[in-house]
């Protein structure tokens, strides 16, 4: 069994003696994992850092065995050691994409936009938001996408949309939600692609998302909790 694919570095860990496995995702192969002999060595420490775009060709005797990686570099995000909200944002794209899917499960479009997201890591302008909206991605791939479109109470488009249900993940206009209200988790505009955004409201919009990755995603994937590492990019963009 062989396959040559065009991948993001997410993770690596040591194996045996001076090997390592590590774990890229693709657009047509999704999360895959294999070795990569002397992938622990400090000549390959440069090329494995996690954000790596890498050219990986995969071998195996049978195609549900671990397989051997032999990566080449495409394009190195190393410069990100020097920016520590850039590496934050590094780190918590990866952390999440290892947390959230499945191995060898093709995410082609979500492979795609987690492209683009790392590409911008050195604009920041404007990669937050863009974070903001790839966790809204991320969400919908695993089934748990949020409908923002129209009001869940009114039935009909609104434009005071202001509310999200916690139950749902539905929008609620400000008139649908009356009395319920205090009940329901609050829509910053951000989320509904409406424009720029200050960083509080994308930290609003990342607590909103964080929500419903903690109790609607996490939950089915077993007892694992969120990684740290996005706890500590939104802690980093708090301050």
């Amino acid at each position: 069994m062989e396959w040559r694919e065009k991948g993001i570095l997410l993770g690596l860990r040591p194996h045996g003696e001076g090997a390592a496995v590590i774990e890229v995702l693709t657009e047509t192969r999704g999360r895959h994992a294999g070795l990569v002999p002397g992938g622990a060595s400090r000549r390959m420490a440069a090329l494995l850092q996690p954000g790596a775009q890498l050219d990986v060709t995969w071998r195996a005797r049978l195609e549900e065995h671990l397989g051997i990686f032999r990566p080449e570099p495409l394009r190195s995000r190393g410069w990100v050691l020097g920016d520590r909200l850039a590496l934050a944002g590094l780190n918590a794209v990866c952390a999440l994409l290892l947390f959230a899917l499945p191995e060898r499960e093709a995410h082609p479009r979500l492979y795609r936009e987690s492209l683009g997201l790392l590409d911008l890591l050195d604009r920041p302008g404007i990669w937050p938001l863009a974070y903001l909206h790839w966790e809204l991605a991320l969400l919908e791939e695993s089934g748990f996408g949020l409908d923002l479109r129209r009001c869940a109470v009114m039935g009909a488009a609104a434009n005071d949309l202001s509310y999200i249900s916690p139950r749902t993940g539905r929008a609620v206009s400000r008139a649908g939600a009356g009395a319920w209200a205090d009940r329901l988790l609050p829509l910053p505009p951000c989320l509904l692609g409406e424009g720029d955004a200050p960083v509080a409201e994308i930290v609003q919009g990342l607590e909103v998302t964080g929500y419903f990755l903690r109790h609607r995603l996490a939950p089915h994937l077993g007892t694992r909790p969120l990684p740290d590492a996005r706890e500590r990019l939104v802690a980093r963009l708090r301050r």
